[in-house]
């Protein structure tokens, strides 16, 4: 029967030890959970009739996610990729620049500086936290930047090097201090794509808030959501004005007149994201202890089985462990996709992480270090279902 796939013992193996922690209902990768005052706190935007990129809950949302985070300040948008679009304007992005991308990513990373006119220049990750290798991405940029006139060029297409993005991936927090060395040394402007790491923190400080500007997501599929929804985060006070002005349609604030001074983004976030946004953010604490007591469930059925491994949160980090991350051996990287077929066909979702960028016919010519890590990952990895309410729901 043509599209059958032999499950391997492997396979069996997988599905066994994933049965053990989700049951035997069908299960996908990702879900929201609602739980707390969604119902009563959406009523109430209904009934104010302030739906739209005005009312109290933008500014509420606002203010609890600079509270949560420890971020100064929190400008609430439409999506995290536009987050992003507009962090890496107001870190100096222009048409003709390059921006430090890993390969290793979704691809919003990369369109982001795209949408600015620059070029994502592709670095590769370390197998202990998913993110950017800072070690490697120095040597490389030792051997094809220098520093003109205070600023990073590439010495191969001679444009200028303006910015690095490191990716808090699966919500696991990058070397973020390698990183934040990296920038100062080549003159980098460092922008964190904190999009799925919304209660990871790097010896206790929140992630996103280490850069001079950080970005968060809060699609369906992430561990808060709004239903589409992104935010800046930053502790600069011109920036945070800066980025609200922007994301506003730049208009010149007044009574009446629709003035415009600059080239602005229509990216406010709907009042009626932010009040769902608002009762989740209450619940987020449970969220993160349940994704971690979900990473130690997989860790004890995951022990007996050959050639896998769960991954953990680096060493000093603390992870909301947004995806559960499983990871083959190398001599088990052939087995991927009988694995990820083997599961689905039983209703477990589980997925491969992201085709690597320069895979992509867009990002294909590139310019890129060597990326041997990100290559060995992308055939290895395998996120398993990791909703919340997968322990909640258990617990109750």
């Amino acid at each position: 029967m043509s599209g059958v796939v032999t499950e391997s013992v492997l396979a069996r193996q997988i599905i066994q030890a994933i049965r053990s922690v989700v049951g035997s209902d069908p299960v996908v990768l990702h879900e929201p959970r609602f739980a707390g005052n969604e119902w009563a706190y959406l009523k109430e935007c209904l009934d104010s009739t302030y739906v739209s990129s005005v009312g109290r809950f933008v500014d509420r949302f606002e203010a609890d996610l600079a509270s949560y985070t420890g971020a100064r300040y929190a400008v609430a948008v439409v999506n995290g990729t536009a987050a992003l679009q507009v962090a890496l304007r107001l870190a100096g992005v222009q048409p003709g620049t390059e921006v430090l991308i890993p390969a290793l990513t979704f691809v919003a990373t990369a369109a982001a500086a795209v949408y600015l006119g620059a070029t994502p220049h592709l670095v590769d990750c370390e197998a202990g936290t998913l993110g950017v290798d800072a070690y490697a991405l120095r040597d490389h940029l030792r051997r094809i930047a220098e520093i003109r006139d205070g600023q990073c060029v590439n010495r191969v297409t001679g444009r200028v090097i303006k910015a690095l993005v490191p990716v808090h991936t699966f919500g696991h927090p990058a070397d973020i201090e390698g990183a934040l060395a990296v920038a100062r040394d080549f003159r980098l402007v460092l922008v964190e794509d904190a999009a799925e790491s919304l209660g990871s923190t790097v010896y206790g400080r929140h992630t996103g808030t280490f850069g001079v500007m950080g970005i968060l997501s809060f699609n369906g599929n992430k561990t808060v959501t709004t239903g589409g929804g992104g935010a800046i985060l930053t502790n600069d006070a011109t920036l945070a004005k800066r980025a609200k002005h922007l994301t506003t349609t730049a208009r010149v604030p007044h009574r009446w007149a629709f003035t415009h001074d600059d080239i602005g983004y229509n990216y406010r976030m709907p009042n009626i994201n932010a009040a769902l946004g608002c009762a989740q953010l209450e619940q987020l604490p449970q969220f993160v202890d349940a994704k971690r007591q979900l990473f130690e469930r997989y860790l004890t059925a995951f022990a007996g089985v050959p050639h896998v491994c769960v991954f953990r949160e680096p060493v000093g980090c603390r992870s909301n462990y947004w995806l559960q991350a499983l990871l083959l051996d190398e001599a088990a990287a052939n087995e991927r996709d009988g694995v990820l077929a083997a599961t689905n066909d039983v209703a477990l979702g589980t997925r491969p992480t992201w085709t690597l960028l320069h895979h992509m016919v867009p990002y294909q010519d590139c310019p890129k270090m060597e990326l041997p890590v990100a290559e060995s990952l992308e055939k290895r990895l395998i996120n398993l279902p990791s909703s919340p309410h997968l322990v909640m729901a258990a617990s109750r």
